[in-house]
C-alpha cells in the first residue's frame, strides 16, 4: 500500500485474500504470532499479538485496544483529557500488510505496524501514523513537495545480569572505538544479519561515544515507512541484546551525567523529483524554499521539543556543548546547533543534501517528531521566511547581546518549559488537532509531575529501562 494511501476497515480490494495467503506462508516459515505494533503519546511501543491464522481477521476486523493507551505515562499510570483517559470506548488496530516483516530476532514471530480506527471506521484522531501521513498528503497538495527521512538510532548496551535495574555497560572500549567492535563483534554481526533479513537497509552501525552506546542509522525513506523503521530496528536491536545476555535501553539518560541517547531527524523536501536542499541559489546550494523550511524549523523549535524531547530524562541530555544542538540556531554541519545542514559529498548533494535536527532522542513518538516538524518547516515555506544568519562554532559561546541580535535562543531547559512552549504554538496544536495536541500536554504534565521531587539521578533511573 503506497504511505499516503489511507487504510480502510475491512482492507483495500484484495487484502483479504492477500491475509489469507500470507498465514500460510509464514506458518510453512515457522511463525506462530505476529506483533501489532503502535507508538502512544509517551513514546512507549504498545503492542497485541495474534496468532497467524488470525491475520484474516485482523484485516477484517481489527484488533480491538483500549483508546486509554492514548493517555498512558511511560511508567503505565493514566491522566485524562476532555476525551480520552476512561475507561470507556474501543479502537480498532489494523496492520499495514505492505510492512509485515517476518522478525529474524525472534524465531516465530513476525511484526506489522498498525493503524487505528473508531468502531465506526472512522480514523482515530489521536492515531500518530494517521497524522503524519495526513501531514505529507497535504503537504503535496498545498505545496507539492515530499520528503525523504531517516530516524539515527542510539542506544546504550548493559550487561542484562547486572543487579538491581543498574546499567553496568556491557563493553570497555573507548568512543566510537575499535575495541567495542571488537568485544561485541559476534552481537554487532547477528544484528546486522537480522535488519538484513527484515530488508532493513542500513547504511552505517558504530560505537558511539557515550559509555557502551551504539548508533545504527538506515538508507532514508519516506517519513511513515522512516518512522516504521525506527520503531522495527528497536524491537531488532532489543531481541538481538537479549539473546546476547545484553540489554538495550534507547532512553535520553541512561545516567544523570555525560552524554546520552539521540535520535536526530533527518529530513529533506523534494519537489518535481528534484532535492531542494542542493543546486539552488541560496547559502550551501539550498533553494530559496529550503531555507524558508529551515527558517519555520527554528522558529518553532521550542515548542517542537515537547514533541522531539518528551521525557523529564530528555533535558538530561539536552545540555550546552554536548552536541545535543539546544540552540535556534542552523549551520552547515555545525553539530551544536538545532538544525545542522547537511550539503553532502561534492558530487552526491542532489541525492545526499538534507537537514539534521537535533533536539530530538527516542522517547518521542517518532510519527508526531516527523509530522511536527514537518508542519513547522512547512510554515516557514509557505510564508517564505526569511532565514537567519549561520551560526558557527559553539552557540553557547555567544555573549548575550550578540545572541539576541542573531534569534538564537536556548531551548526549553525542562519539560514543563516546552510544554508552555507549546501551549503557545497554534501552529503545531492546530496540525495535530485538539485531541492529539490536548493528550501531549497531558501526557507531558503527568511525565513531570511523575517524577517530582526526584534529583537528575533519580530521573535518569526512573526512565532507564522505560525506552
Amino acid at each position: 500500500m503506497p504511505p499516503l494511501v489511507d487504510p480502510v476497515p475491512g482492507g483495500h480490494p484484495g487484502d483479504l485474500a492477500r491475509a489469507h495467503a500470507l498465514a500460510h506462508e509464514l506458518s510453512a516459515q515457522g511463525v506462530r504470532g505476529i506483533v501489532l505494533a503502535y507508538v502512544d503519546t509517551a513514546g512507549i511501543c504498545r503492542v497485541k499479538t495474534v496468532p497467524c491464522r488470525q491475520l484474516h481477521s485482523a484485516v477484517a476486523r481489527g484488533v480491538g485496544m483500549s483508546p486509554v493507551f492514548d493517555t498512558f505515562l511511560a511508567n503505565d499510570a493514566i491522566v485524562r483529557t476532555d476525551v480520552l483517559g476512561s475507561p470507556d470506548g474501543d479502537l480498532r488496530m489494523y496492520p499495514d500488510l505492505d510492512r509485515l516483516v517476518v522478525l529474524a530476532g525472534q524465531p516465530g514471530w513476525a511484526w506489522a505496524p498498525v493503524d487505528r480506527f473508531t468502531q465506526e471506521g472512522a480514523p482515530h484522531p489521536g492515531c500518530g501514523r494517521t497524522f503524519l501521513r495526513r501531514v505529507l498528503a497535504d503537504a503535496e497538495h498545498r505545496h507539492g513537495v515530499t520528503f525523504r527521512a531517516g530516524v539515527e538510532i542510539e542506544w546504550s548496551l548493559g550487561r542484562a545480569a547486572a543487579p538491581a535495574d543498574e546499567f553496568v555497560p556491557a563493553t570497555s572500549g573507548p568512543a566510537y572505538g575499535a575495541i567495542r567492535q571488537i568485544e561485541l563483534g559476534d552481537y554487532t554481526t547477528d544484528l546486522l544479519a537480522a535488519l538484513e533479513a527484515q530488508e532493513v537497509p542500513v547504511a552505517q552501525l558504530h560505537p558511539e561515544y557515550a559509555p557502551g552506546q551504539f548508533e545504527l542509522s538506515t538508507d532514508a525513506a519516506d517519513p511513515v515507512a522512516a518512522a516504521d523503521r525506527s520503531v522495527l530496528v528497536r524491537q531488532t536491536v532489543r531481541a538481538v541484546s537479549q539473546l546476547h545476555g545484553l540489554r538495550a535501553s534507547f532512553a535520553p539518560a541512561v545516567t544523570e551525567r555525560g552524554v546520552g541517547n539521540g535520535g536526530h531527524l533527518h529530513l529533506s523536501v523534494w519537489r518535481d523529483g528534484l532535492n531542494l536542499h542542493a543546486g539552488g541559489d541560496a547559502r550551501y546550494g539550498m533553494t530559496a524554499a529550503a531555507e524558508s523550511f529551515v527558517a519555520g524549523l527554528l522558529a518553532h523549535l521550542p515548542a517542537l521539543t515537547a514533541v522531539t524531547a518528551p521525557s523529564p530524562a530528555s533535558y538530561l541530555r539536552l545540555r550546552p556543548s554536548q552536541w545535543a544542538g539546544v540552540f535556534t540556531a542552523w549551520g552547515r554541519e555545525t553539530r551544536e546547533t538545532g538544525i545542522r545542514v547537511v550539503t553532502g559529498t561534492a558530487g552526491h548533494q542532489g541525492e545526499d543534501a538534507n537537514l539534521e535536527i537535533k533536539p530530538v532522542d527516542l522517547a518521542a513518538n517518532p510519527y508526531l517528531a516527523l509530522g511536527c516538524a514537518i508542519t513547522a518547516g512547512l510554515d516557514g515555506l509557505g510564508t517564505a521566511a526569511a532565514l537567519s544568519e549561520e551560526v558557527t562554532d559553539d552557540p553557547a559561546r555567544l555573549v548575550p547581546d550578540e545572541a539576541v541580535a542573531r534569534r538564537v535562543r536556548r531551548l526549553p531547559t525542562s519539560l514543563p518549559q516546552a510544554v508552555e512552549e507549546f501551549r503557545k504554538d497554534q501552529v503545531l496544536r492546530n496540525a495535530l488537532g485538539p485531541v492529539l495536541a490536548d493528550a501531549v500536554i497531558a501526557v507531558r504534565e503527568g511525565e513531570s509531575g511523575s517524577v517530582a521531587g526526584l534529583d537528575d539521578a533519580g530521573v535518569a533511573a526512573a526512565y532507564r529501562w522505560k525506552y
